[in-house]
């Protein structure tokens, strides 16, 4: 990308609308637009931060009559010259008013361009810059909450403190170096120590935090398991709160996984119906049974749903069996309590006992997949169940860069702590500290990063963002 170009693209879409936005950023967007827009006063005379109402021409022909928005440099979201342009959403009008800029030697920009502009120029870190598209993407109250916390400098604001601390006594160790005839140490170890313990409290953490925001951001896998005609089409219906799953008293009637995203208390989910589990012979039944927990496999919860008229506590055993230590959470449903009303607990505290030595988590209810208050009430519980994972007051990182760069930075770290402890020369203990400046530098963009991890996060923005 050339950022001394002039860049132009639609900010609101590409559909028609009552009202478009188009963003121009650079060095020449007052001029260009001055040179397209007539109104009363000169753009370039104006304050920053100000509107303007007037006409878009292309010659002596009123192309449209728009709202420009004027934000001069550096008080701009790209540090750059920015001017917004309101026009009447007709695609015809935004493309007829983008290429008369294009013709006056603008370029349409790359996508999330503009971001990238505003990491240039140090408006954004470059971990607010991704939290910038995870908002645009949010599409629940968890997954915007975490995105508008990291946007704002949550995570990027105590990594900065502690980096400065890290480059602190590499400098002091890197002194000493030249100063290594004569016996003198700048760098307090017991400061250093602490001060890796306290990086380790921070960041571990942050590592743990993953589980949680990956799930929140994708949204949470959850597997619908159980015999046939357990009532888990129905549930899947009655969640959804619409017939996208075929219900039937045959048994077998689902023979592949139906998936679909369902938003429950903020909580994005993406429930998978799955075929019954029994023995069969039927080939393709067969092949639907198998996928079933492959699926699960891949969950991050199940719901188990029994009828217990219907099944036995080793039956339950047995088909959970293979989703055994595999860091699942577990719901175990007793369904049809209309038909067959919950007076106690069926299975024992002893089979309780033992499933909760093989999964992260084993939860217990008796609902009516044909009641909505009670499918309403394990809505309520999955959603808690989820938001209990991690705490309010704790930072979440969602983004697969971030989780290996805190990993490699707690190799590091570990690596400084045993270098240390075995009194290893201080020219390698610098090193290590390098190392551990340059990993948590690379998640806010304080080190040069390498240009194809620029061109992937922002090429998955959109072309105006």
């Amino acid at each position: 990308m050339n950022f001394e170009e002039t860049i132009i693209a639609p900010a609101s879409g590409n559909s028609s609308a009552a009202i478009a936005l188009i963003r121009i950023s650079g060095s020449q967007a007052i001029e260009t637009t001055e040179a397209l827009f007539k109104t009363r006063k000169k753009l370039s005379a104006s304050a920053s931060h100000t509107l303007h109402f007037g006409k878009i021409m292309d010659g002596e022909e009123i192309v449209d009559e728009v709202l420009v928005s004027l934000f001069k440099n550096p008080h701009s979201y790209t540090g750059e010259d920015v001017v917004e342009i309101s026009c009447h959403g007709s695609v015809y009008i935004q493309q007829r008013i983008i290429d008369l800029f294009i013709s006056k030697g603008l370029r349409m920009a790359n996508p999330g361009e503009f971001t990238m502009r505003a990491f240039k120029n140090g408006k954004l870190d470059l971990a607010q810059a991704e939290a910038v598209g995870d908002l645009i993407a949010s599409d629940s109250k968890a997954s915007h909450k975490i995105a508008m916390n990291q946007m704002r400098g949550g995570i990027s604001n105590d990594l900065q403190a502690l980096r400065k601390e890290l480059i602190h006594f590499a400098a002091m160790i890197e002194l000493e170096l030249d100063f290594s005839g004569e016996d003198v140490e700048f760098a307090d170890r017991t400061g250093l120590m602490n001060l890796l313990s306290k990086l380790k409290q921070h960041i571990q953490p942050l590592i743990d935090s993953f589980a949680y925001g990956n799930a929140i951001k994708q949204g949470v896998p959850v597997a619908i398991l159980g015999k046939p005609n357990a009532g888990k089409s129905s549930l899947l219906n009655a969640l959804l709160k619409e017939d996208r799953a075929i219900v039937s008293d045959i048994a077998g009637t689902t023979r592949d996984t139906i998936e679909d995203v369902i938003i429950l208390n903020g909580i994005k989910f993406r429930l998978i119906d799955t075929a019954g589990l029994r023995e069969t012979t039927d080939t393709i039944e067969a092949m639907g049974v198998k996928r079933s927990i492959q699926n699960a496999l891949k969950s991050k919860m199940v719901l188990f749903l029994y009828d217990r008229q219907d099944t036995t506590e080793e039956e339950i055993i047995e088909m959970l069996k293979p989703l055994f230590d595999k860091e699942l959470d577990l719901f175990l449903i007793e369904n049809k309590i209309d038909k067959h009303p919950h007076k106690e607990e069926f299975l024992s505290r002893d089979v309780i006992a033992m499933l909760k030595q093989h999964f992260e988590a084993v939860n217990e209810q008796a609902i009516s997949a044909h009641q909505a208050e009670s499918v309403h009430e394990l809505a309520e519980n999955l959603a808690e169940f989820v938001k209990s994972w991690h705490q309010d007051d704790q930072m979440v990182i969602t983004q697969t860069r971030h989780l290996h760069a805190l990993k490699s930075t707690l190799d590091s770290i570990h690596d400084i702590e045993n270098a240390m402890e075995m009194n290893i020369p201080s020219d390698l203990v610098a090193q290590d500290i390098r190392l551990a400046i340059q990993h948590l530098g690379s998640i806010t963009g304080e080190i040069d990063v390498d240009k194809d991890i620029l061109e992937t996060i922002f090429g998955s923005f959109c072309i105006g963002k």
